[in-house]
């Protein structure tokens, strides 16, 4: 399965994480609880019953299911440490910008008589901090991984194919079939 921009993006901020999330069902459990204020809307946002919640809060119940587990790990992911998420954003928004790794088709559109054969390419590049604050802006948001992945590709065009816009003025970049992407802040 190929990575989605946006999932990219939210592992980039985990790598800011302090601390590693907690690892026994009854510990991620009890974190949603408390995050979730109460076993119902636990047991909603995980769509199991409120009595299994109560019975992994006790410790009652030890291994969950493997679908179970996969959705208590990404909802407590979701949820945590938001300051130090927040911090990691920000700075990438306002100073650091963000790195992009991808394995994708990249096309292009220009003046007639120069355009160019779409194909697969292998770019790292960095980004600088006005791309970051959309992407993250559009993650937010709700954006779809199409819109996510316009936003890296007018940022690859502008630093990657266009210099940071000191040539090639005008060259329209599509990225498409994306193989592979991964962020780092």
């Amino acid at each position: 399965m190929v990575d989605s921009l946006g999932d990219s993006l939210d592992r980039a901020l985990e790598g800011a994480f302090t601390r590693r999330i907690p690892q026994s069902a009854q510990a991620q459990m009890k974190y949603l609880v408390k995050q979730l204020k109460g076993t119902k809307a636990t047991a909603r946002a995980l769509g199991i019953s409120q009595r299994t919640v109560e019975r992994y809060v006790s410790g009652k119940l030890k291994r969950p299911r493997q679908d179970l587990r996969g959705r208590m790990e990404r909802e407590v992911r979701k949820r945590w440490q938001p300051q130090v998420r927040a911090k990691a954003r920000k700075k990438a928004a306002s100073t650091d910008g963000l790195v992009v790794s991808t394995r994708a088709r990249f096309g292009f559109t220009a003046a007639p008589g120069t355009t160019d054969d779409a194909r697969i390419r292998d770019i790292t590049q960095a980004l600088p901090p006005e791309y970051a604050a959309q992407l993250f802006t559009a993650r937010e948001q709700g954006a779809t991984e199409h819109q996510l992945q316009q936003i890296a590709a007018d940022g690859l065009a502008r630093m990657y194919f266009r210099a940071d816009n000191s040539r090639a003025h005008g060259l329209g970049v599509e990225f498409t079939d994306v193989e592979h992407i991964e962020i780092e802040l």
